[in-house]
């Protein structure tokens, strides 16, 4: 309880009070006692001075007229009602007179104090409080004060001994002690009272912010608290609401940055992975999870080292702390079906103290695949344009060793030349094309086109070559214009292709069906023959670049490679999709489907 500030307050105010009571009390009773005895002393010294002393030293010798001494103490104290005690005392310290009759001629040493009458006679004026026993139910507190009597030549010839008894003035002054101790109570406890009024006033502000603020703490900033006045406890509530409000502000921007951190994280493309430094994985987001084929619980239950040791070694936190000392550096994870570069840095605390790694995970399978047929197609196209120049460097090499003689070889001789040469210049046209689709520097042609007439007119164009191999193209159409917008020439190469590739791998006398359907939305063209087909395991890669299912074929029936290249990135051009579906040893079919978007002039 005494360690509440409330009762703090109560308890000071109630200390303070009681020493200022304290103080005062015995000040004031002090003062009063003092003062009052004090009137008593000036009483009894101008009653010796102005009555007694006078009349006693007119007498040359005290023993000698003790009768008139005594009436004289009897007039005056009788008469005047007199109450304290009058002693006339010889220099033998022998009672002469007194207004106690019973005391007169007793020994005053029995009676009085010896110290006093001892001052006297050497002619001195003193004085003495004591507390007396009288025989009733307490002793009463009296005071003795004594005077010299002299004669003419300052002889001490006898004592004036007074005892005024003090009994009324230390009864009032118990009373005041009292009235003091009575006011002291009711000052205490008005001190309590208006001290717990007065310290509520003062710590309810504090217990209300108090409150609030382990409600605030516990995420509840809906708390206000109520400003009542501008002292130092209003500031204080103004200020809890200043700082409710900024922290509200702040943590929710915390929260927002928080949130976007996260949804950064746990989207990104890249895989993220943060170890601290006893090997504990502190996050992992979903991609790197996926990665490196991990469940959340391994995360939690395992150590980095144990998840990652068995797919690179150098990649252990052992290693990065052993091999790099700033802890920066780059490895490769090989999987199965995919390639990974891994960078990874450390993270820092306040101190620049290294307390972790950072290692954000890059898929760089597609990238190595696109490296692996650069060089692949720089390749090809440096095998592509040797063999036609070895051929025609040895032709030519021949015809200048003599062989232009002979007419006859020679025309053979430069016939190969053409060829070789015919069969460079198509596949630097291809290249060309392909570059200018690659670079988007093509200047389309489209206008409104009927896709019937494009497909007719190549069947017409090819029917010659597939009768030279005994084959039929037969085109089923739906006998209506299909009308799109679309560039003539490039759409009617794709369709050639498609077709002369069918014609080239279908064996003599087999059959090659176009069929051509349309929609409201789009049209679809299909190339079926019944030729050697396409292996399973060739389909995915049929539209790279310089690929081809039989190379030795390919090239013996004048191919580049890249035709098939060549058509997808025209159909994709024009928004449409070309697919090869086959059975290997039955046949191929081709589907191109292709947007109607008819622009309207």
């Amino acid at each position: 309880m005494f360690k509440s500030m409330q009762w703090k307050f109560i308890t000071i105010y109630f200390l303070l009070v009681f020493m200022a009571m304290v103080i005062v009390g015995v000040f004031i009773i002090q003062q009063f006692q003092d003062y009052h005895l004090g009137v008593v002393s000036e009483n009894l010294t101008k009653i010796a001075r102005d009555y007694f002393v006078p009349e006693l030293e007119s007498y040359e010798d005290l023993d000698e007229n003790k009768a008139k001494i005594q009436d004289y103490v009897d007039t005056y104290t009788k008469g005047l009602k007199f109450k304290e005690e009058v002693f006339i005392v010889n220099p033998d310290f022998q009672i002469i007179a007194s207004s106690n009759e019973l005391l007169v001629d007793k020994s005053a040493v029995d009676v009085l104090e010896h110290i006093l009458l001892s001052d006297a006679r050497r002619g001195q004026i003193s004085e003495k409080d004591k507390l007396i026993n009288t025989g009733g139910d307490k002793p009463i507190n009296v005071k003795n004060i004594v005077f010299p009597i002299k004669n003419a030549g300052g002889k001490v010839i006898g004592i004036l001994y007074f005892r005024a008894d003090l009994s009324d003035i230390y009864k009032t002054l118990d009373e005041s002690r009292m009235i003091l101790i009575q006011a002291t109570l009711l000052a205490l406890l008005i001190t309590v009272v208006l001290g717990f009024l007065i310290a509520r006033s003062v710590t309810e502000p504090i217990s209300d912010v108090t409150v609030k603020a382990a409600k605030m703490a516990r995420g509840d900033f809906d708390q206000i608290v109520e400003v009542k006045s501008d002292d130092e406890i209003g500031q204080l509530a103004g200020m809890f609401n200043y700082l409710r409000e900024k922290l509200k502000i702040t943590l929710s921007e915390i929260s927002r940055e928080k949130s976007k951190l996260e949804t950064i994280l746990n989207y990104m493309a890249d895989g993220l992975i943060a170890v601290n430094n006893e090997g504990s994985i502190v996050h992992a987001n979903p991609t790197a999870l996926s990665m490196l084929n991990l469940t959340k619980e391994e995360t939690e239950t395992k150590s980095y080292d144990e998840l990652i040791g068995h797919l690179n070694e150098r990649l252990t936190l052992r290693c990065i702390e052993e091999n790099d000392s700033d802890w920066v550096g780059s490895e490769v994870i090989r999987l199965q079906d995919a390639i990974y570069q891994a960078n990874y840095a450390p993270f820092k605390d306040e101190n620049g103290e290294k307390t972790g790694v950072v290692m954000v995970l890059q898929d760089i399978t597609e990238r190595q695949k696109l490296d692996n047929m650069r060089k692949e197609f720089v390749a090809n196209v440096s095998h592509e344009l040797k063999t036609p120049l070895t051929s025609i460097k040895s032709y030519t090499e021949t015809l200048l060793d003599g062989a232009l003689d002979n007419r006859e070889l020679s025309e053979q001789f430069l016939q190969v030349v053409n060829s070789e040469a015919d069969r460079m210049s198509r596949l630097v046209k291809d290249l060309l094309q392909l570059s200018s689709l690659d670079y988007k520097q093509v200047k389309w042609n489209k206008k409104n086109a009927d896709l019937v007439k494009i497909v007719e007119s190549c069947v017409l164009k090819l029917n010659m070559t597939a009768k030279n191999k005994q084959q039929k193209i037969k085109f089923v159409s739906e006998g209506v214009p299909v009308v799109g917008y679309m560039d003539i020439d490039k759409i009617e190469q794709v369709v050639l292709n498609i077709m002369s590739n069918a014609i080239k791998y279908t064996p003599d006398g087999g059959e090659i069906d176009v069929y051509l359907t349309h929609d409201e939305n789009s049209a679809k063209l299909r190339v079926v023959d019944n030729g050697i087909g396409i292996p399973a395991e060739d389909q995915p890669r049929i539209f790279e670049r310089f690929y081809r299912v039989d190379k030795a074929r390919s090239r013996e029936l004048g191919g580049t490679g890249l035709g098939l290249s060549i058509a997808r990135q025209i159909v994709e051009a024009h928004q449409g999709q070309i697919e090869i579906l086959s059975n290997y040893g039955e046949g191929t079919e081709v589907v191109i489907n292709l947007p109607l978007q008819e622009k309207v002039v």
